[in-house]
C-alpha cells in the first residue's frame, strides 16, 4: 500500500508514545487520523498537531483531517463507537495501528489479589482488546470490500521471555501468534502484521532499568519504529508477518526461515491445488519424435550436438510416464555437459557414452503411463528435471514426475533456477533475516530468485549486472542497492557502502568476480559458489583455476566457502518447488522470462549461445511445441 494524501488511518492509544510518533508520521504523509485514547488531554493534543500537518496537504474539506475519540479498549462498546466514527467521517478504513497497551502494574510474584486491577486487567488492554479491535478493523473493510492493513503492536517481550513482567511477555506473545495466525486473510485484501521493537524511550519504556537498556545497547529510535511500521504497511508481500527491531541486530523478519523450517508442514501436491489444469490430447501418439543429441564432446554447444529423430516405444514400460514437453529451460551448465565435464566423476571415458541427451529441464503434459502408474493422469502438467529435456518427448520414470499447476515457462524458470537459489540459500548459506546478501550475475536465471527469497526473508539485497535494463529489473525485484559494473566498480562500492563486509554470497560468475566476493565477505560470512559462468568460455572451456592464500583468508575470519550442485539435493525438490509456486500464486515472488523468443528444437543452440553472450535478463526458455502453445494461450 502506498502512503498517500487522502487515507485514512485509526490508531489506538495514539496519544503518546509510539502511538502518538505513528500518528505524527501518518500526518506527514497527508494521512487522516483518529486518535483512540483514554487520555483526552493529551489526545487532543495529537489531535491539533496532526490537523497542523494536514494542513499542507488538504484545504477546505468540510470535515476535520483528525478526531480524537475518548476510548477504554477494554470496552467493545466504546471501540465501536470509535471505528463507527472514524467511518463515517472518512467513508472507510485503510490502516488500522493496534497501539494501546500497558505493564503489569504489579509484580506477579508479589500479588495477593484476585487480578482484576493488575494482571487481568493487562491482559485485556494488551491482548483482548487488540484481537477486538482487529476484528473490527477486518469488519470494517470487508463491509466496504477496500484493501487495508492492520498493524498491531507486539514486543520483543513477545518472542522472547521478560522475567520481570511475565504477565507483559505472556500478552505480547499472545498478539504476535494472533497475528500471524491472520495470514490468510490477505486472499480478501487484508494484511494483518505486527512490529515487536525492544525498549523505546517512551514513559513506559524508561520503567525498565538503565543498566539493562544499556546492556541492550540502549533505546530503539523513534524512527526506527516507524519505519519499521511504515514497511509493514507498505511491503504487499508482508502478511503475518513479525518484524523485530532492535540496536543490536537492526530490523529482521521473524522466524527466520531456518527456524519456520522447524514446524511448517510442506505438502508435495500443494502446487496441484493452486490451478486446475488439464490439456486435451490428441488421441494418436507419433511413432516418433525429434531430439537434441550430443555427439561430440566440446564446450561449444552448437558443434557438440545434433537434432536426431528416434522411435516412440510404445506401450509405455511400466511404473514409467510419458511426457509430451513444451518449454524447455536453458541453463549455463549446458556447455559443460556438452563437453563432458558432468562425467568426469565416472570410471568411463566420457566419450564411450556418446551419444547422450541434452537438456536439464523442462515442463509439459502427461501423454501416456505406464502400468502401476496411479498417481498421475493423462492431459495434466509436470515437471521434470533429469537429461533429456531438450526433446518432443520424455519417457521417464513416474518417481521423477514432478506435480506442477500449469506447464507455463514461469514454471520452468522455478526449476533448476529457482530450486538452487532457495535450497543454496536455506541450506549452504543457512539464510535467516538482517544480513546483507550479495548476489552475483543477479538479472540472470537464477539471480533473480535469489535476490527475492533474500528480501522476502527479511535481509538486506545487494546485487550485480550489467546495463541498464537489468538493473531497471532488479530494482523492480526490491533489491536494495544494484550495482551495475558497466557504470560503477563493483568492489569500490563494497568496500564503501559495506565496510564491514556482506554475510552471504551467492556467487554464480567465478574469476575475478569470486575474489573480489571473498575479500568482502564479512566474519563468520559465507560464500555460496553455484557456478562460474566467466569460466566456461575461451576454446577449451572449463578450466580449474588455483586460489593462493584461500585457507588463511578463511582461517582468519571464521569464514566458509561452500560449493552447491543441486542434483545432490534431489530429496528436497518437491518441497522447495511447491513453495515456490505458493509464493508466486500468492504475488510474493515474480519470475522474469527473457523476452527474446526460442521457437522449437532448431533453436536450442540459438538459446544457449544468447543466455552466454551476457546479453539476456531472466530466465532463457525454449518453447518446444508452439502450436500447443498457442492453444494454451486461449484456456
Amino acid at each position: 500500500m502506498e502512503l498517500k494524501p487522502g487515507l485514512s488511518a485509526l490508531v489506538t492509544g495514539g496519544a503518546s508514545g509510539i502511538g502518538k510518533a505513528l500518528c505524527l508520521a501518518l500526518a506527514a504523509k497527508g494521512i487522516f487520523v483518529t486518535i483512540v485514547d483514554f487520555s483526552e488531554e493529551k489526545g487532543k493534543e495529537v489531535a491539533s498537531l496532526v490537523e497542523k500537518e494536514n494542513s499542507k496537504f488538504h484545504q477546505n474539506l468540510g470535515f476535520p483531517s483528525a478526531i480524537f475519540v475518548k476510548c477504554d479498549v477494554t470496552s467493545l462498546r466504546d471501540l465501536n463507537l470509535a471505528f463507527e466514527k472514524h467511518v463515517s467521517t472518512y467513508g472507510g478504513l485503510d490502516i488500522c495501528i493496534n497501539n494501546a497497551g500497558i505493564a503489569n502494574t504489579a509484580l506477579f510474584r508479589e500479588d495477593q489479589t484476585d487480578g482484576t486491577k493488575t494482571w487481568k486487567h493487562t491482559i485485556n488492554v494488551n491482548l483482548v482488546a487488540v484481537i477486538d479491535c482487529t476484528r473490527l478493523a477486518i469488519k470494517s473493510m470487508q463491509a466496504l470490500q477496500k484493501p487495508g492493513v492492520i498493524i498491531n503492536m507486539g514486543s520483543s517481550a513477545g518472542l522472547y521471555p521478560m522475567y520481570t513482567d511475565p504477565i507483559y511477555s505472556a500478552t505480547k506473545g499472545g498478539v504476535v501468534m494472533f497475528t500471524r495466525s491472520l495470514a490468510r486473510y490477505r486472499r480478501q485484501g487484508i494484511r494483518v502484521n505486527v512490529l515487536c521493537p525492544e525498549f523505546v524511550q517512551t514513559e513506559m519504556g524508561e520503567k525498565a532499568g538503565t543498566k539493562y537498556i544499556t546492556q541492550l545497547g540502549g533505546y530503539v529510535p523513534m524512527d526506527n519504529v516507524v519505519k519499521g511500521a511504515f514497511d509493514l504497511i507498505m511491503d504487499e508481500s508482508r502478511a503475518g508477518s513479525c518484524l523485530w527491531i532492535t540496536n543490536r541486530r537492526g530490523m529482521e523478519y521473524w522466524p527466520g526461515p531456518a527456524e519456520e523450517e522447524k514446524y511448517l508442514v510442506h505438502s508435495s501436491s500443494s502446487s496441484t491445488r493452486k490451478i486446475s489444469f488439464r490439456a486435451a490430447l490428441g488421441a494418436q501418439l507419433p511413432q516418433s519424435f525429434e531430439k537434441v543429441v550430443v555427439h561430440k564432446l566440446t564446450h561449444n554447444f552448437r558443434d557438440a550436438t545434433d537434432i536426431v529423430r528416434a522411435p516412440l516405444k510404445l506401450p509405455i514400460e511400466s511404473g514409467h510416464v510419458l511426457l509430451k514437453i513444451i518449454y524447455a529451460g536453458v541453463n549455463a551448465s549446458d556447455v559443460n555437459f556438452s563437453s563432458g565435464r558432468y562425467f568426469l566423476g565416472n570410471k568411463k571415458d566420457p566419450s564411450s557414452l556418446l551419444p547422450f541427451d541434452a537438456g536439464f529441464e523442462a515442463v509439459g503434459i502427461i501423454a501416456a503411463v505406464g502400468d502401476s502408474v496411479s498417481n498421475l493422469e493423462v492431459g495434466t502438467p509436470a515437471a521434470i528435471m533429469v537429461y533429456g529435456g531438450y526433446a518432443e518427448f520424455m519417457t521417464v520414470p513416474s518417481k521423477h514426475i514432478l506435480p506442477i499447476g500449469r506447464p507455463d515457462p514461469e514454471v520452468v524458470a522455478m526449476l533448476t533456477s529457482g530450486l538452487t537459489a532457495s535450497i543454496a540459500l536455506e541450506k549452504v548459506g543457512q539464510m535467516e533475516s538482517g544480513q546483507v546478501v550479495l548476489v552475483t550475475a543477479a538479472a540472470g536465471g537464477t539471480g533473480q530468485f535469489a535476490v527475492q527469497l533474500a528480501k522476502l526473508a527479511g535481509n538486506k539485497v545487494v546485487a550485480t549486472c550489467g546495463g541498464k535494463e537489468k538493473a531497471r529489473l532488479l530494482k523492480d525485484l526490491g533489491v536494495d542497492r544494484v550495482i551495475d559494473y558497466k557504470t560503477e566498480d563493483i568492489k569500490t562500492v563494497l568496500k564503501n557502502e559495506f565496510p564491514k563486509g556482506v554475510d552471504i554470497v551467492y556467487e554464480s560468475v567465478g574469476g575475478d568476480m569470486f575474489d573480489l566476493c571473498l575479500n568482502a565477505l564479512a566474519i563468520r560470512g559465507r560464500l555460496i559458489v553455484i557456478g562460474m559462468i566467466s569460466q566456461y568460455q575461451g576454446e577449451h572451456g572449463w578450466k580449474p583455476k588455483n586460489y593462493p592464500g584461500l585457507v588463511e583468508k578463511l582461517l582468519t575470519k571464521s569464514q566458509s566457502v561452500a560449493g552447491f550442485f543441486l542434483p545432490q539435493y534431489s530429496y528436497l525438490w518437491k518441497e522447495h518447488l511447491a513453495r515456490q509456486f505458493d509464493l508466486y500464486s500468492s504475488g510474493k515472488l515474480k519470475v522474469a522470462i527473457d523476452p527474446k523468443r526460442f521457437l522449437g528444437l532448431h533453436s536450442v543452440p540459438d538459446a544457449v549461445e544468447h543466455l552466454h553472450s551476457g546479453r539476456s535478463s531472466g530466465k532463457v526458455v525454449v518453447c518446444i511445441d508452439p502450436t500447443f502453445e498457442q492453444q494454451m494461450a486461449k484456456l
